[in-house]
């Protein structure tokens, strides 16, 4: 993490190298904050979601103004975060392979851990880790809300398993896990106020039961940046999951409340920022920022604060800019906001923040690539 650097503390906004990830500070903490206020108006917890920022710096801060701690989608995510100084974790995933559970055990010694599951014989197999390092760790089962990825089906299928891991002499069972993935990205406001109330009625079910068979949940935990008023003022919900607030992106920027506003005025905050590095068509630019420097599983970037460019196209290493007044020129620098931001920031080493024109921080994105 020690090359590769493309800016120091106090350089100028424009001599920053590019393509690079910049973070508008004031806009950054804005978002933060806007969050931890809706978070404690309404007595929830918020285990914010790592995967968005892959960076301990941010979960911390986070953690400041009020998160109990956060979500990670890997162990090696994890680690990362624990490693960072986090020290309160949830896998909000699987995990199956046996080398890959003794690494969540062994973490359990110095963070409080917690992980999802599914399967009975995955509840054994982390037990049996949990106490060869003599931890516990805490279980929540996951339901399928309708994400239709991991979980077993609401209801009475949840009860075995909480049962399971109640048993289980180095596991606590700590709750349920129901995020609605394929919600959080729907665009049209009642469409994905249905798909809530459909995961809520779920959740609902699912906790009844188990407190017919002496289970408590602790935690009842989901809700993404896309839905998360809708879990948060369900009575049902106790711990929110949010990520992407922090910095949004192009794709949430396309979503609305019932009377037009973004969601909730979350501002862009994040941005890959980019140098036009040839121009020699009048009616179209090109920049350094093309496949390599973005995830576009949700469309292209945008280019920022500019409705006369337009980003239509890119390869490895080029972005094509259509730019039909001919306004562009060679080495000018341009604010792109990604299309998905969780996966942009999984390509780049470092976060370059700014304040008034300048650098005033460099955040290494220490998770970046972990996938085990």
């Amino acid at each position: 993490m020690s090359t590769n650097v493309p800016a120091q503390v106090g350089t100028p906004v424009e001599d920053v190298l590019t393509p690079c990830l910049l973070v508008d500070l004031d806009a950054y903490e804005r978002n933060l904050d806007r969050m931890a206020r809706y978070i404690d108006s309404q007595g929830l917890r918020h285990r914010a979601h790592a995967k968005t920022h892959k960076s301990p710096n941010i979960a911390l801060q986070q953690m400041d103004r009020g998160a109990v701690g956060v979500c990670c989608q890997k162990v090696s995510e994890a680690e990362a975060m624990v490693n960072g100084g986090v020290r309160d974790v949830l896998v909000s995933n699987q995990v199956v392979n046996p080398h890959m559970i003794d690494r969540l055990a062994a973490l359990a010694h110095q963070a409080r851990v917690l992980v999802c599951v599914d399967d009975l014989g995955n509840v054994d197999q982390i037990n049996a880790a949990a106490q060869a390092y003599g931890v516990t760790i805490e279980v929540l089962v996951e339901i399928d809300v309708g994400a239709g990825r991991c979980g077993v089906e609401p209801g009475q299928p949840a009860i075995p398993l909480a049962q399971r891991i109640t048993e289980a002499p180095a596991l606590r069972f700590a709750g349920l896990q129901a995020y609605q993935g394929k919600a959080q990205h729907v665009h049209d406001f009642e469409e994905r106020k249905a798909k809530i109330d459909a995961a809520v009625a779920g959740v609902r079910e699912t906790v009844d039961l188990l407190r017919q068979e002496g289970l408590e949940c602790d935690i009842v935990a989901g809700a993404g940046t896309g839905t998360y008023t809708f879990e948060g003022e369900s009575g049902v919900y106790n711990e929110l999951q949010c990520g992407s607030y922090i910095f949004m992106d192009a794709d949430y920027q396309r979503i609305r409340m019932a009377d037009g506003r973004l969601i909730d005025d979350f501002e862009n905050s994040l941005f890959i920022y980019s140098t036009v590095m040839s121009k020699t068509k009048a009616e179209k630019a090109i920049c350094d920022a093309g496949l390599k420097a973005q995830s576009v599983d949700s469309g292209v970037a945008v280019v920022f604060g500019r409705d006369d460019v337009e980003y239509i196209g890119a390869s490895d290493e080029h972005g094509v800019i259509k730019d039909p007044d001919n306004r562009l020129r060679l080495g000018e620098k341009l604010k792109l906001i990604p299309g998905h931001c969780d996966p942009t920031v999984n390509i780049y080493d470092w976060y370059v923040g700014v304040r008034n024109g300048r650098v005033e921080c460099l955040w290494p994105i220490t998770g970046r690539g972990m996938c085990l």
